[in-house]
């Protein structure tokens, strides 16, 4: 699956809507609750949210190698392939020691971080 967003993940951590001169703040800790929510019950006892807290941290490293994060361009259209972003996860959480993380799981972990980016109307 591809997703397109506006270019806005560069400024991932406080984002000004202008039209509105309102802040959207990126939580961390929002974020792995929501993700927890957001997993099925079969998964919740499967990752803690370090383990949650990890996977962000690699799909923003995903972003960053991707150049997503240093485009000045805010209203640049970015192209998000889901598979790609799965994989580099997955292989960088094996090579780093952490474990083999099943693609399926990573999967609905990612979709929960988009999810809750899309809740706190980083991609309006």
């Amino acid at each position: 699956m591809i997703y397109k967003f506006i270019c806005i993940l560069r400024t991932v951590f406080k984002i000004t809507n202008m039209d509105n001169d309102k802040d959207f703040l990126y939580d961390e800790d929002d974020a792995v609750k929501f993700i927890k929510n957001y997993l099925p019950e079969e998964l919740k006892d499967k990752f803690d949210d370090d383990d949650i807290t990890y996977i962000i941290d690699l799909i923003y490293d995903f972003y960053n190698t991707k150049g997503f994060l240093e485009d000045e361009d805010d209203d640049k259209e970015i192209e998000i392939n889901e598979d790609e972003l799965v994989a580099f996860v997955v292989k960088n959480a094996l090579s780093d020691g952490i474990g083999k993380y099943e693609a399926n799981d990573v999967t609905l972990i990612v979709r929960g971080e988009m999810e809750y980016c899309d809740s706190i109307g980083m991609f309006e």
